[in-house]
């Protein structure tokens, strides 16, 4: 992030199918970590002249770029193709919303199994179908593995019609432990939750590390999600004919109220004990990742993006602490300037996990989720 005493002169350039263009009013674009699609909101204050010409659009592709300073570098924060023209020919005012790059993957419709395929290799060969630049980390089992006598179940079941390339990428990542998302023209195919090699600071007062840099904050903590949490993943496997259930659970935090530890409790067929544990070990730390929440508006800078990590300071209170980027918000228009709202989370830095080891028995029946 730039330094707080540094004269900044934002500006904004939008390439529309290659060239620059002119009167661009404002700019929004959401970013996420949510196995979606980043989205932007253009608007165009137009003349008589070139209305006809927007309006009669059929494709648009759109690159939002921003610089910081004059004569800077421009960063592109958002590539894709508008889905929706809203022109109000009484102000003159154009609209332009869409997706970025990941629209074309959650459109494109697919019955292929990938059987004899690792992960990465569907993911690489996806990439290059869509003609992204594939930034994969590699996987060595094959898809045919995951479910072993449902081994085409990824796509093959009553519901294949509706399958998209993009709800596969997603079911693979989920299974090998890895995030997926679209940057740019690339995609990303990597493990979760990559530590920064540089984490940014967010201050909210003056520290010895320099001054506030935030506009305002505000600290949440789920204190349902602060007590000790046990996740069970159920499952019965027909190769080995077997019901097992694979336990992980957090550990209460010093000075916590002792009782009973809220229980979580997931169903899924067909699993090896490794999977399931591995699965249980995963929805922990997605439940325990919410029990800090921080929402953070400030100035717009172009370095910052979801997962990435920030730490937060100067609060004075334990939420001084380390957090995953969510999501964030950036607004670029005249009236305002150029601002953004970061939304970032994460379990207490303290806490930790465990992991018991697996149960294996008889067949259960009568349970519930907690």
């Amino acid at each position: 992030m730039p330094p707080s005493n540094t004269l900044r002169q934002p500006r904004i350039r939008v390439l529309a199918n290659g060239a620059i263009a002119s009167h661009v009013v404002s700019a929004d674009i959401h970013s996420n970590n949510h196995y979606a699609a980043d989205r932007f909101r253009l608007a165009l204050a137009l003349d008589t002249a070139s209305a006809p010409a927007w309006c009669a659009t059929s494709d648009c592709f759109l690159d939002i770029q921003v610089s910081l300073d004059a004569g800077g570098r421009w960063t592109s924060l958002v590539q894709g193709a508008v889905d929706l023209l809203d022109y109000d020919p009484t102000s003159h005012r154009l609209q332009l919303s869409g997706r970025d790059l990941t629209a074309a993957l959650i459109e494109a419709r697919t019955h292929e199994a990938f059987t004899n395929l690792t992960s990465s290799e569907i993911v690489e060969t996806l990439a290059r179908r869509h003609n992204l630049t594939p930034d994969v980390a590699p996987t060595s089992t094959l898809v045919g593995r995951y479910w072993q006598i449902e081994h085409d179940r990824v796509t093959l079941d009553q519901f294949s019609t509706t399958t998209t390339e993009w709800d596969l990428l997603v079911t693979l990542a989920q299974h090998e432990g890895y995030d997926v998302w679209v940057s740019g023209t690339t995609l990303h195919f990597r493990p979760s939750q990559s530590a920064s090699q540089a984490i940014p600071t967010l201050r909210t007062t003056a520290t010895k590390d320099g001054p506030p840099n935030v506009i305002s904050a505000r600290l949440e903590r789920s204190l349902t999600l602060a007590r000790d949490i046990r996740v069970e993943v159920k499952s019965w496997n027909s190769r080995q004919q077997k019901a097992f259930i694979q336990t992980a659970r957090s550990q209460p935090q010093r000075g916590a109220t002792k009782r009973q530890p809220r229980n979580y409790v997931f169903v899924v067929p067909n699993l090896t004990p490794d999977a399931a544990l591995k699965l249980a070990q995963q929805k922990l730390a997605e439940l325990t990742r919410r029990e800090r929440t921080i929402s953070i508006e400030m100035p717009g800078e172009i370095d910052l993006r979801p997962r990435m990590q920030v730490q937060l300071s100067g609060t004075g209170t334990d939420f001084d602490q380390v957090y995953w980027i969510d999501e964030i918000d950036r607004r670029l228009d005249f009236a305002s300037g150029f601002t953004q709202r970061l939304r970032a989370s994460n379990s207490n830095v303290a806490s930790q996990t465990t992991s018991p080891a697996d149960r294996i028995g008889n067949p259960w029946t009568g349970f519930s989720t907690l």
